[in-house]
């Protein structure tokens, strides 16, 4: 920090740059800025100029006032800093609030304010210059924002050089002016006001450079970034926004699935629709975009295998991206780790719409702080908490009136309930009023999808069936595609320009059936042959049948073509088999895999060489994503192939098909070896059993757990599902558990996948026949009474596991007894536990005050609970994890129930009211009033469409017209009600209350 000081002669001069904590006591001006010429420089000082500029005036009354206060030195930003040096500059504005508040005094000198000269609207008021101080054009600049908060002492000056008053003698004027509240302008400690009222604070202030809005409020939120001038306002307060929230939460902290976006490095390949194709249905889809005032806001494209979704989806996402218009995408892919499944769905796109809404930033990170547990919430409420309610919040100023979502591929998530879900929650954009969402989604017609749009009104939404366009359009686009592609081939390979001739393109067309998977495949294959591209075009021709088949044939006669020549006929016989079988075994891994690995994480797993795995799919890039780098993930250009490699109808080439069961079951086998000798107590080499899963980085968690450990642990169990292999007592299974238990509950803790352990063991336990394995069966059953007991233990804090897990656990626990050597050696004393578990089978928290009423759903899957604390909530009954919260009564939920099929949970409150919620969506589905006084009971009849509610009794319908009877009488014959299958119950009381049996 450079200063000014003054001596004894009254001149001025600049001193040296302090550095640290060695700055002696100085003094601050707070101004407004003339034009450039007249403000008295940096360089001016040095070069001893500038007197005769205008500015002087304001740096000799600031020196003269801190004269005055018995201070040598002074701060003036116009000449202190040297702007030509863009270091200095960067530390300066990073470090100005700071310089402020360690100031001893803080001159404000009102160049607009005279203390002389009394306007016409003074006259009523106490001093002559207030409406003028009222006015000033100091308030309403960006920089003298901080310039108040920051110095504890802050003295008002006109530009005659009057003490008007100071920040605290004048706070209610100040106030007034500013919208500031008086307890702020006092405040030292800026961080107990909220961001949103910061940022209220600076909402109507001006600065020169647009950026600067932002930079002048570092200081305020306390925090350090680079300044990038050109960069606009907008830019500026995404990133200050990015720098406030971060260590809150901010959207970068949500669960974020990497490949799912449409120009993710998963994506990259994926091509995009060639010029002059698809002409008419990119028409229609940009009109539908465009269409503000259609109240259509979702666009259905569908199709069948190959015709050629993604790519559309691709092109029109990156259309929209240049424009400005996309807010998020999702491209789902079977068996795809993260995008094979809904889990990260609604997290990766409320982190994309941040990126892509700078305004809608703030409102993200406040529901992830106000709600911690967001990403293991319910779809349903992570939706209306990270999309509607951040969006519902934003104003059209500024800002486009519409954003678009690209889904993709929707059949491709691995959950039907999940889809039918996503379905619901995307026909609810239509209730966003400031803001239009509009969706564009595109799937194969699988049946839970059509159920889902069928059920939305027509008049929200628009149908597109893809393989319903007439043939000839789409032959005239695969004509398109096969020329550009193998022209290019042909420029590569420097074949004659003709290359190949029109006759030859007409034939592959045919070939095609409309399936542009197929001319894709064919495309990659024939560029793969290199010098024998022409060799390639012939096989194909020649390996297609003459008579006119389905399109699925001519899909596997590709496929099988290319698996041919990924063998070289030179091979020996048993070089062949060879071959043969190192293929089945790779791909046949690549094809069930759940989740997909690197060719190191495949080639660790099935103790394949990586050169062996190289050499074998070298001549498969036509049909898998293969990169040169070997870390990155292999994938299969199209889901068509595992379709085909895994059915022996279609593959029918017997050194190709693969055994669905027989690879599951390899893959089951080498989890549980990769597994033995990769896992251990402490796995991350914590040494602290104290140490919770928040302390430790998901970096560390992914270099102690390698991909392929992370996916032997979760999905080892599954595999042996699928391979239908009968487990028995010692075998390797029962030895893997006996050895590796809780070193894998271990990995699963520090994975963040302990529900998922869970449900894992519970389908190995309905997996064992307990009277031919009850060992194996027994050790299973105590297993899951311990990982349910430990449940939260294990997801907080995994190294729990071998100390306070352990030794609460019962004395004749066979986990216990098992690993009983695994307790510390440190713990001498252990307490005194039952023998056997109890009849707890685990404990659910997450109400923040009493529990008033539980209920089972009729399936024993699901819990539903009512509070003090106003909320419903739903529990998975097998994981004990928390499903949804459902809000709205107003007073504590006394009573709750579920419908006879599980769909539907009726609760009634001290509110006076009834709510009938859907358990799937979480979405209030009727509300009924007219009770005079708390109720206390509620039921369903059997057949579901009446429900019983009591304080007073009132028969309600659902789904009919409603009927109602009211009928008072005591308040223990009111809390009796209750049904039963045949409604006696409910006579009973009836008949007790005096009333017919016909009511």
């Amino acid at each position: 920090m450079r200063l000014l000081e003054r001596n004894s002669a009254g001149k001025l001069s600049l001193t040296k740059d302090f550095i640290g904590d060695n700055i002696p006591k100085y003094a601050i001006l707070s101004h407004t800025w003339g034009a450039d010429t007249q403000e008295v420089t940096f360089q001016d000082l040095v070069d001893s100029t500038g007197k005769s500029k205008a500015g002087y005036s304001k740096i000799r009354f600031c020196g003269e006032r801190a004269k005055y206060d018995g201070l040598q030195y002074f701060w003036v930003d116009t000449c202190c800093i040297d702007k030509s040096n863009s270091v200095e500059l960067q530390e300066a504005i990073n470090s100005m609030f700071r310089w402020y508040r360690n100031a001893v005094k803080c001159y404000v000198y009102l160049s607009d304010v005279s203390a002389k000269k009394r306007k016409a609207s003074d006259r009523l008021s106490e001093y002559p210059w207030e409406s003028a101080f009222r006015s000033s054009r100091w308030f309403t600049r960006g920089w003298t924002l901080q310039e108040l908060l920051a110095p504890n002492s802050v003295e008002f000056f006109s530009c005659d050089g009057d003490r008007l008053g100071d920040k605290w003698s004048l706070r209610q004027t100040i106030h007034e002016i500013t919208g500031i509240t008086i307890q702020a302008l006092q405040e030292t400690f800026l961080s107990r006001f909220d961001v949103d009222e910061r940022l209220l604070w600076a909402q109507n202030r001006k600065t020169t450079r647009n950026e600067d809005q932002a930079y002048a409020l570092l200081g305020l939120f306390d925090v350090y970034m680079p300044l990038i001038y050109g960069e606009g306002k907008e830019n500026a307060l995404k990133r200050l926004l990015k720098k406030i929230y971060k260590p809150l939460k901010g959207p970068d902290r949500l669960p974020y699935a990497a490949g799912a976006p449409f120009n993710s490095s998963a994506n990259q390949h994926l091509p995009t629709c060639l010029h002059n194709t698809r002409v008419e249905l990119l028409k229609e889809i940009y009109s539908w975009a465009d269409k503000h005032v259609d109240r259509k806001s979702i666009f259905w494209l569908n199709g069948l295998a190959g015709t050629g979704k993604s790519t559309i989806s691709l092109t029109v996402a990156r259309e929209w991206y240049k424009e400005g218009r996309l807010g998020a995408s999702f491209f789902f892919s079977r068996g795809g780790g993260d995008v094979g499944h809904a889990g990260k769905f609604i997290t990766s796109i409320a982190a994309q719409l941040a990126g892509s809404i700078p305004s809608i930033y703030r409102f993200i990170c406040d529901a992830i702080t106000k709600h911690s547990d967001i990403a293991s919430r319910s779809l349903r409420d992570q939706w209306q908490l990270l999309i509607l309610d951040p969006l519902s919040k934003l104003d059209s100023n500024g800002y486009r009136a519409s954003y678009i979502l690209v889904i993709d591929a929707l059949d491709e998530c691995d959950d039907d309930n999940d889809i039918r879900m996503i379905l619901k929650l995307l026909a609810e954009a239509r209730s966003l009023e400031k803001v239009r969402l509009q969706l564009f989604v595109t799937s194969r017609p699988e049946v839970p999808i059509r159920l889902g749009f069928y059920q939305m009104p027509e008049t929200e939404h628009c149908d597109f069936v893809l393989h319903n366009i007439l043939p000839s359009i789409i032959d005239h686009d695969i004509s398109i595609f096969l020329k550009y592609n193998l022209g290019i081939i042909a420029q590569e390979r420097s074949l004659d320009a003709a290359w190949p001739d029109e006759e030859v393109v007409k034939h592959l067309v045919r070939i095609a059936s409309g399936l542009f998977i197929w001319a894709a495949t064919a495309c990659r294959f024939i560029s793969e042959g290199k010098r024998f591209a022409t060799r390639r075009l012939n096989t194909i021709l020649d390996a297609s049948s003459r008579i006119l088949t389905a399109p699925e044939k001519h899909l596997d006669e590709i496929y099988t073509t290319v698996l041919k020549h990924s063998i070289a006929p030179e091979y020996t016989d048993d070089e062949r088999e060879e071959s043969y079988y190192m293929l089945r075994q790779i791909l046949g891994s690549i094809a069930v895999l759940f989740s997909p690995l690197s060719i190191c994480s495949l080639s660790s797993l099935l103790c394949i060489t990586k050169e062996d795995i190289g050499q074998t799919l070298e001549d498969l890039h036509s049909i898998l994503d293969i990169q040169k780098d070997q870390n990155q993930l292999l994938r299969l250009h199209h889901p068509s192939f595992r379709d085909f490699l895994l059915d022996n109808t279609r593959c029918k080439d017997p050194n190709f098909w693969v055994d669905e069961k027989q690879a599951h079951q390899t893959l089951a086998d080498r989890c549980i070896k990769i597994m033995s000798t990769f896992l251990k107590q402490d796995i991350c080499g914590l040494e602290a059993p104290g140490v919770l899963v928040t302390d430790v980085p998901d970096s560390q968690v992914e270099h102690c757990l390698p991909l392929e450990i992370r996916y032997a642990c979760l999905y080892w169990i599954q595999h042996f599902q699928k391979s239908g292999t009968p487990l028995y007592d010692d075998d390797h299974v029962h030895y893997f558990l006996q050895v590796h238990f809780l070193h894998w509950l271990e990995a699963l803790g520090w994975m963040g996948k302990t529900s998922e352990g869970i449900y894992a063991i519970l389908s190995l336990e309905a997996q064992i026949p307990a009277n031919k394995s009850p060992n194996l069966y027994a050790f299973v059953h105590d297993a899951k009474r311990f990982a349910l007991y430990n449940r939260v233990i294990i997801e907080q804090g995994p190294l729990q596991i071998y100390c306070s897990a352990l030794i609460y656990a019962p004395e004749n626990s066979i986990i216990r007894r098992q690993f009983k050597g695994d307790i510390p050696i440190w713990i001498q004393r252990k307490p005194k536990v039952q023998g056997e578990w109890s009849a707890v089978l685990q404990t659910l928290e997450g109400h923040w005050d009493h529990v008033s009423s539980v209920a089972f759903s009729p399936d024993g899957k699901q819990v539903v609970s009512g509070s003090f604390d106003k909320t419903v909530r739903l529990w998975d009954a097998i994981t004990g994890e928390l499903l949804q919260t459902l809000e709205g009564h107003r007073a504590t939920v006394t009573c709750v129930a579920f419908s006879p099929n599980g769909k539907q949970v009726v609760s009634g409150s001290g509110d006076k009211t009834v709510w009938l919620w859907d358990t799937i969506t979480g979405e209030i589905l009727q509300t009924l009033e007219g009770h005079w006084a708390a109720v206390t009971s509620v039921a369903f009849s059997p057949d579901g469409k009446q429900s019983y509610l009591a304080r007073t009794i009132r028969q309600s319908g659902f789904g009919t017209p409603q009927q109602e009877h009211c009928y008072k009488r005591s308040r223990a014959m009111r809390l009796m009600l209750a049904l039963s299958p045949s409604r006696q119950t409910a006579r009973a009381i009836r008949l007790l209350l005096g009333l017919s049996p016909s009511h």
